[in-house]
């Protein structure tokens, strides 16, 4: 088999573990959502629930799927490194200079945070998103650390492996920057598809500015700040003052 062959199947096996999966049942979720009697946006989507009944069990589950959701982010790594070495060199996700990839984390956070949340509400108002809650968890004293954790999960499977690993594989096969951003781009939007259409632009046009950020700089580290800043501040903020907030 050709290594162009090689690096098409390691796609392949990578986003069949992780996020390729995720976006077939993002689909069929938004297939589900739209085809309920109270459509769309009569429909409550939930990000971190609640796993069990008993809190020992919650928060057993809650580590366990934080730890093995972290088994994909762990393969294109090793992929990464059977071809190239350090993977870490290779995409960049490094940590030298931390005022460069801290301020850059923090601007983007806010760059696709800030219209985030109008476009969602936008979204809802239209009837074109359903109803989001980011976490859905017992007052329990681990909640704030297990969102945090869950957030640095997030953040390293989603912008590792959807640019970092998929970028350095489609370019190995022969696809455009152009393609490959494009790509990348769709990707990040049909695994929020479970959200509705508002999530699936918002992710697109997400995508699109990580990915053009991800050229200009050639760093993942900020790419990697930036979204943990999103999901922490998305998650633990609504954990905390989440039903005191009025959004529709």
């Amino acid at each position: 088999m050709s290594k162009s062959s090689n690096f098409k199947v390691e796609i392949w096996i990578v986003l069949a573990l992780s996020l390729g999966a995720s976006a077939v049942y993002s689909t069929v979720s938004l297939i589900n959502k739209l085809t309920a009697p109270s459509g769309l946006a009569g429909q409550t989507t939930s990000i971190n629930p609640s796993l069990a009944r008993a809190e020992w069990l919650d928060f057993t589950y809650q580590i366990l799927g934080i730890t093995f959701g972290l088994a994909p982010l762990a393969l294109a790594l090793y992929l990464v490194w059977q071809s190239d070495g350090n993977p870490l060199k290779r995409l960049s996700l490094t940590f030298e200079k931390p005022s460069f990839w801290i301020t850059r984390g923090f601007g983007l956070a806010a760059l696709i945070g800030i219209p985030g949340i109008g476009l969602y509400v936008a979204a809802r108002l239209l009837g074109l998103s359903s109803k989001i809650l980011p976490a859905e968890l017992p007052d329990y004293w681990w909640v704030v650390p297990v969102l945090l954790l869950a957030a640095v999960k997030a953040a390293l499977v989603e912008e590792v492996i959807v640019v970092g690993f998929l970028f350095d594989r489609l370019e190995k096969i022969g696809f455009s920057w152009a393609k490959q951003l494009w790509i990348s781009s769709i990707l990040r939007a049909s695994y929020h598809l479970y959200q509705g259409f508002g999530g699936f632009v918002g992710n697109l046009l997400m995508g699109l500015v990580f990915g053009l950020a991800y050229k200009k700089w050639g760093r993942l580290t900020p790419l990697v700040v930036a979204h943990f800043l999103l999901d922490a501040f998305s998650f633990v903020g609504f954990a905390l003052i989440g039903n005191n907030l009025p959004l529709p």
